[in-house]
């Protein structure tokens, strides 16, 4: 299905399009339940030999909040240039994180969703809330805010 109708599905593959992040950094596997860039899940499946968990902590391993945050800002991020890049690669930065609350750890072998919905959009800055859930349990959120911008390669032409 295109960016612009329904309900449909972002794997890996095109997240390496709309994205400019790789390992250890791309944090999240695939993206469904997509409608337009109004909403959407991402996918992360979390996994021991991630290198954030080599030092948090050694013999308990906890995902980093913040790496939960950005999870979700990734999320919104791929269906925001998913919808308004019309073709042209897109930059989609990270401009604000509020009410940011962590409710439970996460850990090695959990499903982490990512559930982001755009509340706001003002030309090319939009604004999401976001949760994250664990086998259907909150386990953080924030509202997020971010800036759609031209790669700098790009402009300079």
């Amino acid at each position: 299905m295109s960016a612009n109708t329904g309900i449909d599905r972002i794997e890996i593959s095109e997240l390496f399009k709309l994205l400019p992040h790789r390992y250890p950094f791309l944090l999240i596997d695939r993206i469904e339940q997509i409608n337009g860039d109004d909403s959407a899940v991402g996918i992360k499946n979390v996994t021991f030999n991630e290198p954030h968990f080599n030092g948090h902590f050694p013999g308990e391993p906890i995902m980093p909040g913040v790496l939960i945050v950005e999870a979700m800002a990734q999320t919104a991020g791929a269906i925001s240039a998913r919808m308004h890049s019309e073709g042209a690669r897109k930059l989609v930065y990270f401009m604000t994180i509020d009410d940011a609350r962590f409710r439970k750890p996460v850990v090695p072998g959990d499903r982490l969703e990512l559930h982001v919905k755009k509340t706001k959009q003002r030309g090319q800055i939009f604004k999401f809330d976001c949760h994250a859930t664990v086998d259907g349990q909150k386990v953080a959120e924030a509202k997020i805010g971010a800036m759609m911008v031209e790669p700098e390669e790009e402009a300079s032409k």
